[in-house]
């Protein structure tokens, strides 16, 4: 079997917080006064145009919050979708110390906004851990659809049985299986290591 030369990384799950999903947006509808039922439905409609960079977040806002005048500003809504955002400390310190160890292709493999993915890279320092962005705002290519997985792939010039992929989706874990690559279902960011070490990859 060949030997795993790129990991492809899961971010949100994986080594932060999601950055904008069900739970956040019902915060959201908490913290503003918003429907929460209308709020999903409208993000819904315009998620995959959000998160595959065909709209940016000024125009997502506009679909969904601020379509009425609203008692609050885009920038007070905006902060809180960032601060959404909270770090994985020893799953983000273990992706580190792969980086550092210098075997492996480094690449960020996840369905996210522009503006996000953008605050996300800079606020976590995220371009010490990766060589490699392929977020769906830059792709326009969502998992668990096969075709991010074969972009990535194309991209990195890898073959699938010398790629890892890195996930806490099950449907994104199984997309990736069913082209050859190799899997690791991320279900505690906490065990991360350990769960490297399982798959003979030293994060320790």
């Amino acid at each position: 079997m060949a030997k795993v030369s790129v990991l492809f990384w899961d971010v949100g799950g994986v080594l932060l917080s999601n950055g904008w999903d069900h739970a956040g947006r019902q915060a959201a509808a908490r913290q503003f006064g918003l429907d929460a039922e209308d709020l999903e439905r409208r993000h819904e409609r315009v998620a995959e145009a959000f998160e595959t960079g065909r709209i940016d977040d000024e125009a997502y806002l506009s679909e969904t919050v601020f379509y009425v005048p609203r008692s609050f500003s885009r920038e007070s809504f905006r902060r809180f979708m960032q601060e959404r955002s909270v770090a994985f400390d020893s799953a983000l310190a273990a992706a580190r110390t792969v980086r550092g160890r210098g075997e492996y292709v480094m690449v960020a493999l996840n369905n996210e906004s522009r503006a996000l993915n953008r605050y996300r890279i800079v606020a976590f320092h995220l371009k010490e851990i990766f060589h490699v962005f392929l977020s769906s705002c830059i792709t326009g290519r969502r998992k668990p659809d096969p075709e991010a997985y074969l972009y990535a792939l194309q991209v990195t010039q890898r073959d699938p049985e010398e790629s890892l992929v890195l996930d806490d989706r099950l449907e994104n874990i199984e997309a990736a299986a069913r082209l050859g690559l190799r899997t690791l279902w991320v279900r505690d960011p906490g065990r991360l290591r350990e769960d490297l070490a399982q798959v003979g990859v030293a994060a320790g």
